[in-house]
């Protein structure tokens, strides 16, 4: 993929689109035809992947791209005009939805110190530093509720579930910051709050590139994070859409189960999104990484891989005709497998 948006960038003209076309024809086209495997590893497989340094390494790799890429559209996406600029945002877009946020999600979920710098170093290409926050402390914990921002309502369009999840999200990160410090005795007006350092520092970089280049070059980056945060948010929907998880007699919720995921072998989405599609057992093991998620039959499954179902959320009536099918199917079916 950054390979692509820099050929784009660097060649201009009909390749400026090349990795939309890519993302958005190409591979829901391929994914229409193929389910992709459903096997796992097995034990020998597991310690082999997690000794294995190609997995990890990959991930640097995307990090590193994804910086090349933001200095490279900051020095060349103001020579391109029209449908040429449109383009380049869009394919620096996409980059930061699947590199500048999906990756920084999983070195998120690491333990370690370095792995989380890199998380939100590579989330303020995106502009979405926060997501740090709500993801791994608001959205694991409240996932398949109506206290969870990021989990798409039965019956929502995508368009509403933006504005909700975006300015919800946001919100739910300046309490969860509020509360964490409160426990401490530290006031939030300090540099212990991580929202307050994130907002600095995300005004910080804007005023930097603004100054350095110019505005212009700022505005292509601010509509670039725009849509690779709605890329993002639009996912979001899909992953939980129309599953809840249900309340125990104390008010409490069930702990999270795969059937709390949507989940999606398909083939091209799982390499190009790191496994992400195999959302069903992250949630379920949210500290298990990336080549060693699994396919569980008590997972639902979606109809195609993830840019197919991002093309069809944008068409509301569509989706939502397709998914109540679906998750009807889907529910006896998983009723089934568990009897």
């Amino acid at each position: 993929m950054p390979l692509l948006a820099l050929l784009g960038m660097g060649i201009g003209g009909a390749w400026t689109w090349a990795l939309p076309i890519s993302i958005f024809g190409i591979v829901p086209l391929v994914e229409l035809f193929s389910s992709g495997s459903r096997s796992n590893p097995d034990s020998y497989e597991e310690a082999k992947r997690r000794s294995s340094v190609i997995y990890d390494g990959l991930l640097y790799l995307m990090v590193l791209m994804q910086w090349v890429s933001i200095f490279v559209f900051f020095h060349y996406s103001g020579y391109f005009l029209g449908w040429e600029f449109a383009g380049v945002v869009v394919s620096m877009g996409i980059l930061c939805g699947t590199l500048g946020i999906n990756v920084a999600h999983e070195l998120g979920h690491r333990p370690d110190k370095l792995n989380r710098f890199l998380a939100k170093a590579t989330l303020l290409t995106s502009l979405y530093m926060h997501f740090y926050i709500e993801h791994n402390r608001g959205h694991h914990q409240r996932v398949g509720t109506y206290e969870d921002p990021a989990t798409g309502r039965k019956g929502e369009g995508v368009y509403w579930f933006w504005v909700r999840s975006v300015f919800g999200s946001w919100l739910s990160a300046w309490s969860l910051e509020k509360k964490r410090l409160s426990k401490k005795g530290v006031s939030i007006w300090g540099l212990q709050n991580e929202m307050l350092r994130f907002t600095l520092i995300q005004i910080s970089a804007l005023a930097l590139v603004g100054f350095v280049f110019s505005l212009e070059i700022l505005i292509a980056w601010i509509l670039a994070s725009i849509f690779g945060i709605l890329l993002l948010e639009t996912v979001n929907y899909l992953e939980h859409y129309g599953l809840e998880r249900d309340q125990t007699d104390n008010g409490s919720y069930e702990h999270v189960h795969p059937a709390h995921s949507w989940n999606s072998n398909h083939p091209l989405s799982r390499v190009l999104l790191f496994d992400l599609t195999r959302h069903s057992d992250h949630h379920a093991n949210p500290t298990r990484p990336y080549p060693l998620l699994r396919h569980f039959n008590s997972a639902p499954e979606l109809p195609t891989g993830y840019p197919g179902m991002i093309l069809l959320a944008l068409l509301p009536p569509a989706f939502k005709y397709i998914m109540a099918r679906r998750l009807k199917a889907e529910t006896k079916r998983i009723a089934l497998v568990s009897s």
